[in-house]
């Protein structure tokens, strides 16, 4: 494998080196995250982001089709023969004015990007199609992860569409939507459900693929998080390559924040922009660890010298209390986000909040989001419910420009969906009621008609 690509430990007191084929993804000497790091010094980096306008001429090759791989000098560890693309990153940036309405913002400052669009549906694939290329790399015959369901179909789909591999996904009891386990089931990967959450599933896989020797794809992989840094260089793309002034990303393992922070670093530090936008990550209510550790308890990355027996205190008393992520946000349920040091590092070096949003704040936003042209489930919709709240705190400003990322698609979820705008108190209850959900204040109900012309008529005429 080339030697202008590695594996560095982020703890900056160890910085310990690990070989590119490494697939432990921990460092030996001291046990922490793992980056991706280049030798950028020695290879071609752009003088400007316009460079990467050239590459929508040459469409006919897969590598520029991707709205992934077409920005792989900035992520440069896999030769392009070696590259594995199912024509992901093809996604939006919309302007939402009717979303910014309603969180308080002028017209012409927010943008969703709609990571939906992707072929499983999720942002999933962004990282999916750079792990399953150093996978690859490595010759790997098996891949495994545990999933809430979007790893899951991610996963799933990649190893179907090339037949290079055989998916072993962990799922928990109960918790993933059936949107996300059929795509799983349809594309043929073996499914192993445990009696247990996604951090029970997750302690499994990472102790499973270790004995087997299978490869390992949730977001502790840094290769998944190089491919998902490519998310916000086509927001960069979509708006002129101008930043934004805040970038609002859901809160679950935090490989989103934690792709994003290294992306901005790595442009500043390459001159290829002046400044990074803030970050803005929002947790589940009910799934609320970083909020908790970082704004309730002033957890910081402190130059990599953060407070972790702060950290192991807040985890072993969450551990004895039995207390469990419960949310109908499925992608973010989760209570201990394994990147949560890399997180801790992207919000010190872009200046970053932390919020919570309940079931009821997302399921609203969720409604309002759709009701501006974008579907989206659940967990995507704590971003515009997280920028409701800091619109009205003054932490952002109405007049500053802003990108809520909406990470997966509305059929991931239909249930949800269906039960918040349903005329039926039974189906409300059962799904949403339960949940500490009251009330649907942007419910579309369908109208209910006789089986008569004129009648049906009316209701148009009055209704619509």
């Amino acid at each position: 494998m080339s030697d202008l690509a590695f594996q560095r430990c982020i703890n900056p007191v160890c910085r310990a080196t690990v070989d590119l084929a490494d697939t432990s993804f921990r460092c030996p000497k001291c046990g922490g995250l793992l980056d991706v790091a280049y030798e950028w010094d020695r290879l071609p980096v752009p003088k400007t982001l316009k460079h990467f306008e050239s590459k929508w001429s040459n469409r006919s090759d897969p590598l520029d089709f991707s709205g992934v791989w077409r920005f792989r000098e900035m992520f440069p560890f896999a030769p392009d023969a070696q590259i594995m693309t199912i024509g992901e990153g093809q996604t939006l940036c919309q302007r939402a004015d009717a979303v910014a309405a309603y969180v308080g913002m002028k017209p012409g400052r927010l943008f969703l990007q709609y990571e939906g669009m992707n072929p499983s549906g999720s942002f999933k694939d962004n990282g999916m199609t750079a792990a399953f290329t150093h996978a690859r790399m490595t010759g790997a015959s098996r891949a495994a992860c545990a999933s809430t369901g979007n790893t899951s179909a991610s996963l799933a789909i990649y190893c179907a569409a090339t037949q290079l591999m055989r998916a072993v996904i962990f799922i928990g009891s109960g918790k993933i939507s059936y949107g996300k386990l059929s795509q799983a089931l349809e594309h043929g990967a073996l499914t192993v459900q445990i009696a247990g959450d996604f951090d029970d599933a997750l302690r499994q896989v990472q102790d499973v693929s270790r004995r087997l020797g299978i490869y390992l794809v949730n977001s502790v992989n840094p290769f998944r998080l190089e491919g998902q840094k490519t998310i916000m260089f086509r927001i960069l793309e979509a708006l002129r390559w101008q930043v934004p002034d805040w970038i609002v990303v859901p809160g679950g393992n935090l490989g989103n924040v934690s792709s994003f922070g290294k992306a901005f670093t790595e442009l500043q530090e390459l001159g290829l922009i002046d400044r990074a936008p803030r970050l803005a990550v929002v947790n589940a209510a009910g799934a609320d660890t970083f909020f908790q550790l970082y704004d309730r308890h002033g957890l910081r990355w402190n130059a990599g010298e953060f407070d972790r027996p702060k950290l192991d205190s807040y985890m072993t008393a969450m551990d004895a209390a039995n207390r469990r992520a419960d949310t109908l946000a499925s992608a973010i349920e989760i209570n201990r986000p394994v990147n949560l040091p890399k997180a801790l590092r992207a919000l010190e070096r872009c200046g970053g909040v932390v919020r919570e949003a309940s079931d009821q704040e997302m399921l609203d936003a969720k409604a309002k989001i759709g009701g501006g042209g974008l579907g989206c489930e659940p967990a995507s919709a704590a971003t515009v419910a997280g920028l409701l709240k800091l619109v009205k705190e003054g932490v952002i400003s109405r007049d500053d420009t802003v990108a809520c990322v909406l990470t997966g698609h509305v059929l991931k979820d239909p249930d949800a969906t269906v039960a918040y705008h349903t005329a039926d108190p039974a189906v409300f209850e059962a799904k949403l009621g339960k949940r500490g959900v009251k009330r649907a204040s942007f419910a579309n109900r369908a109208v209910q008609v006789p089986n008569d012309l004129a009648e049906i008529v009316k209701a148009i005429e009055l209704y619509a």
